[in-house]
């Protein structure tokens, strides 16, 4: 019988590297980054280390267990990705594809006339800011997180339809279409 802890990742064990302009506070249990772009902060498990050592942070467990052992790689990661956002930022972008489908921005709102009888109003979730360029949609933000969740929810407003390839996608999204009632027909004759 394997130990869990024997083979842990050492993905966990790579120090952090904290780039110029971004700043780390420590608390008991919550880490805040701040950075050019804003502040971010998370709150963490107890069982968890955090230390700053020079310009990295480190990321060790407390007690031997097998939580302690699986969740320093995922806390790891959360930091990562806390320090690129305050510093470069991020974004999703997606594709409208339609006819008489199109996206605008109104007061901060997202405005989606995407085949409804009435326009879908998504409010921006805070910190994230929306941007459209012809059939685009930028959601930007300093939360990765944030960013991801509500491309999902633009997403499921209106998914491609399975047979035209017609609705809101991510950009560079590759779809399988579905072959129509005639073209299984045709398909199954020969």
């Amino acid at each position: 019988m394997r130990r869990f802890g024997k083979y842990m990742s050492k993905f966990s064990k790579i120090p952090v590297k904290i780039p110029e302009g971004a700043k780390v506070e420590i608390g008991e249990d919550n880490v805040l980054v701040s950075g050019p772009k804003g502040a971010l902060k998370r709150q963490f498990p107890r069982i968890v280390n955090i230390e700053m050592k020079g310009d990295s942070l480190t990321v060790s467990s407390k007690e031997k267990s097998k939580f302690a052992d699986a969740i320093l790689g995922t806390i790891r990661s959360h930091i990562v990705n806390m320090v690129a956002g305050v510093t470069n930022g991020w974004s999703k972008k997606l594709e409208i594809v339609g006819t008489g489908y199109r996206a605008e921005v109104k007061d901060g709102d997202l405005v989606l006339t995407v085949g409804f009888s009435h326009p879908i109003i998504v409010k921006p979730l805070e910190g994230i800011k929306f941007e459209i360029t012809k059939n685009v949609i930028s959601v930007e933000g300093i939360d990765r997180e944030t960013v991801g969740k509500l491309s999902a929810e633009i997403k499921a407003v209106r998914p491609p339809d399975p047979y035209k390839g017609k609705g809101i996608r991510y950009l560079g999204e590759e779809l399988k279409l579905k072959p129509g009632k005639q073209a299984a027909k045709v398909g199954g004759a020969a």
